[in-house]
């Protein structure tokens, strides 16, 4: 290596920190030694110290920290801001107590780092330690100390301290303001972040990228959609309108905020879209239940060379979730494993979660048994995944396991209206009143109307119509939709009008455009035989303007998604379906099958009613897919409504006769039939 002076060399150092070079790092250090006489220049020493610990070398920055004669604040320093830097922020507060006792006195960059890793190890008391420390060095007035402070205060949860702090500061720059808004809106108070903008402005501050950022998340946990478009035309008016960064918050707000349409609009105009782009424009298309649209933008996303990222990765597979579209998201799985974030917390949560979703629950198990760590989502969705296709032991286990074992996981709201769901559908009732009546005292969770709810669905499956109406009566909070709903569908699973008329009727109240009530209070009262009451139900849906949305079922068959109708006759392989119909039909009919007319619902003779019943979707989807799929694989079908009780038990007869696995997603939960049984036990 030819020889080098030691600005030079010092220049190199600063090079291999850029860079992330260790190796230029340490050759540089080699040359120092083999060509410098001994005691280095104290500059030297600072970079070597400096160059070590911002590349995460913590050993090597120590060694040459003890072997530097009367290490400055700035050796001292440059060790502390990189161990903060990696992360390392006990072992920084250990060297900064080191420090003191070595009687050199910290500087205005000391403090900052000593007050960010006391601030993000959640250590009050030593953030208050190294305030006194501050101010009895008179640092504390300057600007960056204070605003240090002021944030460590925020993160221990001290919110009156860093209020103190903020008021007494002789001067705030933009960092302060800013260092403001983000802990409020962090700290679940969006509407203080919203004011301190506004005294912001009004003062003649100049808001940059990290503000706007900041007050859009402010907007986004209010859902203060105006707000959020005044903001707009301000970022526009400031010069902000071409900044992929506010472009980004803009997008993710409009997201929040159900305004899907506007959040494209910023997409379409982001000159060049980074990753955070797209992968917020395909979490608005998530949160707002556009999942065909997400996953078509991610694979533009794909196609344009973008890399997929942890959040992507998991966004995308909540769409795959939310159409139950299983070979979509064995491909995105493949793609996460290719890029290497498989092993993402978050990711392998939205596999499990996925997979649970799609009706693989032997996928969903094998996600969740490959995960290096898990965490609360995690295990909801596990937990999820068993109860929503029907296997409640194993829901319940796994939550015995999680609550009881050395996971040192606590279950949350939604691990107990998971868990109560399974108690619902396992029809539980002992084990879910008591998992119910100890939520609080053991979980430390308020009951909320879903678990109110779950416990109505849990009393009302197991025939306790009556019960469920008298606990609804009881309850402490106000009867929500979903309370009612579940009222309603165990009055019409046991055939109970009066009360059903009663649920459907504080239904009309809640929610009086949403025709799925008045159908089931119809269909109540038809499978009843009470005719004309059905009959006036439908009547005054039609007088108020209210339709019926119409059922279909849909199924995946060589990357086409097949849809049907009821009495569907227009897809070109009509012919072979209605052929597998009428062959299905009579095997049944010898293996002793007699259709429930019950849901024909109309006012039919007999035999139309048979005739009825038997080209519900999902039967002529069934047909479709044991023509189109081969032997061995099962059949995935998807239900917009839920399955009636002919179909489940015909399905139920046909598994058997065929000897094939048929797995139907309705828009209730799952039903796989295999060998004539159902996994939800006939309990839906």
């Amino acid at each position: 290596m030819p020889s080098f002076t030691p600005n030079s060399l010092a220049s190199l150092l600063q090079s291999a920190v850029s860079t992330r070079s260790s190796l230029l790092g340490r050759a540089a250090h080699a040359h120092i030694i083999r060509t410098l006489q001994p005691p280095h220049p104290s500059f030297l020493s600072n970079h070597l110290v400096n160059m070590y610990s911002k590349l995460d070398l913590p050993s090597s920055a120590q060694l040459v920290l003890h072997l530097t004669p009367s290490p400055s604040v700035v050796t001292w320093t440059a060790l502390i801001a990189g161990l903060v830097h990696n992360r390392h922020f006990a072992s920084a507060l250990l060297h900064f107590a080191n420090m003191r006792r070595h009687s050199v006195r910290p500087n205005d960059f000391t403090f900052p780092c000593a007050f960010k890793a006391s601030g993000l190890l959640r250590l009050p008391v030593v953030g208050k330690q190294v305030h006194a420390l501050a101010v009895k060095a008179g640092q504390i007035c300057d600007v960056f100390v204070g605003c240090s402070a002021f944030d460590m205060y925020c993160k221990t949860g001290l919110r009156d301290d860093a209020g103190k702090v903020f008021d007494e500061m002789p001067e705030r720059n933009l960092a302060t303001w800013n260092a403001y808004i983000s802990n409020a809106v962090l700290d679940g108070r969006p509407v203080s972040a919203v004011n301190k903008f506004i005294e912001f402005v009004r003062a003649g501050g100049e808001p940059n990228s990290i503000t706007f950022c900041a007050f859009l998340n402010a907007c986004s946990d209010t859902s203060a959609l105006e707000l959020g478009r005044q903001l707009h035309g301000f970022v526009m008016q400031c010069g902000f309108g071409e900044d992929v960064s506010v472009l980004n918050g803009l997008v993710d707000f409009y997201g929040k905020c159900r305004d899907v349409g506007s959040a494209k609009m910023v997409f379409d105009r982001i000159g060049e879209a980074n990753h955070v782009s797209w992968c917020s424009m395909v979490a608005a298309y998530v949160q707002n239940y556009e999942e065909e649209k997400a996953c078509e933008l991610f694979l533009r996303a794909r196609r344009e060379g973008v890399e997929p990222t942890d959040f992507m990765v998991s966004s995308v597979l909540s769409a795959c979730s939310g159409l139950a579209w299983l070979e979509q998201g064995r491909s995105v799985h493949a793609l996460a494993v290719k890029a290497c974030v498989d092993g993402n917390v978050f990711v392998g949560s939205a596999l499990v979660d996925m997979y649970g979703k799609c009706g693989s629950i032997e996928d969903a198990e094998c996600a969740f048994d490959a995960m290096p760590s898990r965490n609360l989502i995690s295990w909801n969705a596990m937990v999820g995944g068993y109860t929503h296709q029907g296997h409640a032991d194993m829901a319940l286990a796994l939550f015995e396991e999680m609550s009881a074992g050395s996971h040192e996981v606590k279950p949350n709201y939604v691990t107990l209206v998971c868990v109560l769901s399974a108690c619902s559908r396992a029809g539980a009732v002992q084990k879910g009143m008591q998992i119910f009546d100890l939520m609080k005292q053991r979980y430390g969770v308020e009951p909320g109307a879903e678990h109110y709810a779950c416990v109505v669905d849990l009393l009302g499956r197991a025939g306790m119509v009556e019960c469920a109406y008298e606990f609804i009566t009881k309850m402490p909070i106000h009867p929500t939709i979903s309370i009612w709903g579940a009222l309603l569908g165990a009055c019409k699973m046991y055939r109970k009008p009066e009360l059903g008329k009663i649920a459907a009727h504080k239904l009309f109240e809640l929610d009086p455009k949403d025709s799925g009530n008045h159908v089931v209070l119809s269909n109540l009262l038809a499978a009843t035989g009470r005719w004309e009451e059905a009959t006036l139900v439908r009547k005054e849906m039609k007088d108020v303007g209210i339709k019926k949305g119409a059922g279909y079922s849909w199924i995946a068959v060589k990357n086409a998604v097949h849809i049907f109708q009821a009495k569907d006759t227009s897809h070109e392989m009509n012919s072979e379906i209605q052929a597998m119909l009428t062959y299905l039909r009579r095997k049944m009919q010898e293996a002793g099958y007699v259709p429930d007319t019950n849901f024909a619902l109309f006012d039919l003779e007999e035999e139309e009613k048979v005739s009825e019943v038997w080209y519900h979707s999902e039967k002529i989807a069934l047909a479709f897919g044991l023509i189109s799929i081969p032997s061995g694989l099962p059949i995935r079908i998807n239900k917009n409504l839920r399955i009636c009780g002919d179909c489940h038990g015909a399905i139920k007869f046909i598994s058997g006769i065929v000897d094939r696995e048929i797995i139907v997603r309705d828009n209730n939960r799952f039903h796989r039939f295999r060998d004539g049984h159902c996994s939800c036990r006939d309990y839906w």
